[in-house]
């Protein structure tokens, strides 16, 4: 650990509520890696909506609403003890961020010493004894918001490229969500797919991805941003308050892929064919929604939740990473101390991709 400081610069959150929750510190001990952990100082961490929702407390069974409408003074309604993303108690202080790429520094007993110095990025899901159930980077452990982060050293994947690590911070939380909804519904070359939210994070990579596959694509999104969806992939680009059935009829996606949920979703279920399959990883526009189950089984559709990657997905990504099967997009840089800016910035919903943060800038 001779090449690593005592202290560091990071953020922690101290409890639920509004921007104030957030402390920016110069003094952070720095951790330390233990049994079959690797230690990353961190180039670059990305914001997302679950940093967010977890500082308002959004995942409380008692939030109703859009995540937007307590996304800067949190929610009175929420209550604590249920409202980590696993349904746990919150432990804080707590170091956020689930997106890191950096370089390993340290390593813990058991991880082969010749680790040291390679370029990584974490898979911020970390599995668990059984299928579903994981540990997330940055809510129930530290995360990226700071100079140095732990991480599992399996979890922490090499990879090579020319990318910069504020381009590589833009992949890892949003990229493996979408994959892993494209890989639970099985998207096939050739199928139809709907995507919501297709100018967010997770929306703008699964338009990538969904390319990537071949598929045939409708996007979601905003007006003003309709011709940078476009240029991500897709053939069509509606406004988010389109009616569906109208355009496209009863019958007309094999798969869709969701991060809105809230009004919007009963459409959703009507334009997939018989058969159809529905993902969702995201509720943005609200947890609740209508559902008809008459609509659900009689057109035998199957509907996917999607938290906790496949297996398969992380190294996939990567993969796609080296070859330039997919490209990273930025919106804008903030340096770490300025995170406070950076949320509000992504709270307005004006931007395509990822809001990045830099630490030690």
């Amino acid at each position: 650990m001779a090449e690593t400081p005592a202290t560091m610069e990071a953020v922690l959150l101290t409890g639920s509520g509004g921007f104030e929750c957030l402390s920016h510190r110069m003094d952070v001990p720095v951790p330390q890696p233990g049994p079959g952990e690797v230690l990353i100082r961190v180039g670059a961490c990305g914001v997302n909506n679950t940093d967010i929702n977890t500082r308002t407390a959004w995942y409380s069974k008692a939030v109703t609403v859009a995540t937007e409408a307590g996304g800067g003074d949190g929610f009175a309604e929420a209550k604590t003890e249920d409202s980590g993303w696993t349904g746990a108690v919150p432990q804080f202080p707590r170091i956020q961020g689930a997106d890191a790429a950096g370089r390993i520094v340290a390593v813990g007993e058991g991880v082969d010493p010749a680790r040291v110095g390679q370029r990584v990025l974490v898979e911020p899901v970390f599995r668990g004894a059984t299928r579903f159930a994981a540990t997330y980077f940055g809510s129930e452990v530290d995360g990226a918001f700071g100079q140095f982060a732990r991480v599992p050293a399996p979890h922490a994947h090499a990879l090579e490229t020319a990318l910069t690590d504020v381009e590589l911070a833009s992949f890892p939380c949003a990229y493996s969500a979408a994959e892993n909804m494209l890989t639970r519904t099985g998207l096939a070359p050739g199928e139809r797919v709907l995507i919501t939210g297709a100018s967010g994070g997770v929306g703008s990579a699964a338009v990538q991805l969904a390319k990537r596959r071949g598929a045939e694509i409708t996007a979601l999104a905003g007006a003003d941003k309709a011709d940078g969806v476009r240029a991500l992939g897709a053939a069509c680009v509606e406004p988010r308050d389109a009616d569906l059935v109208a355009l496209f009829g009863q019958e007309h996606f094999d798969v869709v892929i969701d991060v809105a949920g809230g009004a919007g979703f009963p459409a959703l279920l009507q334009v997939l064919k018989r058969g159809g399959r529905y993902g969702v990883a995201g509720a943005i526009s609200g947890p609740i929604a209508e559902l008809d189950l008459r609509t659900l089984y009689l057109k035998d559709l199957t509907l996917y939740g999607c938290t906790i990657l496949e297996p398969e997905v992380f190294p996939n990504l990567v993969g796609y990473i080296e070859r330039g099967e997919i490209r990273p997009v930025v919106a804008a840089t903030y340096p770490l101390s300025q995170i406070v800016e950076a949320q509000r910035a992504f709270l307005t919903k004006k931007h395509i991709g990822k809001i990045v943060l830099i630490p030690g800038e």
